[in-house]
């Protein structure tokens, strides 16, 4: 394996896990100051919304992020990024189907979004005249 492609495999891992352990730790966080029901209980249409607007930013974050550490090409790897993002959340989807977890609509909404939230978080790192 090539050191480019290290660094490629890096930078999608690194956006991955980026947006896995700050998502996951704003959800802690709402549970332990008591604005999330405690953990195991399905949050609501309202709270679900409080979630995703939340995983939006940090999902551009990053993509933002995959983008910066690319050796080449990072839009290129942002959109990789969502590809990962729209599998995992796919994933989510049929783990939680008919499990009354909480709104269906919540883990769909995040395997849509993933794509086009990547998108912009590569675009807003080439936007900043960062084109490689």
């Amino acid at each position: 394996m090539t050191p480019s492609t290290r660094k490629s495999i890096w930078a999608v891992v690194a956006g991955v896990l980026f947006t896995i352990v700050v998502t996951t730790l704003v959800d802690i966080l709402l549970h332990l100051v008591h604005l999330f029901p405690p953990m195991g209980q399905p949050l609501d249409d309202r709270l679900s919304a409080i979630a995703l607007s939340y995983r939006i930013p940090i999902t551009i974050a990053g993509a933002y992020l995959t983008a910066k550490l690319a050796p080449a090409h990072p839009m290129k790897h942002a959109m990789i990024l969502g590809v990962v993002g729209t599998v995992l959340g796919g994933l989510g989807v049929m783990a939680t189907m008919g499990k009354d977890l909480g709104p269906a609509w919540y883990p769909v909404s995040l395997a849509v979004l993933a794509i086009p939230l990547c998108w912009i978080g590569g675009r807003l790192y080439l936007g900043q005249g960062r084109e490689r």
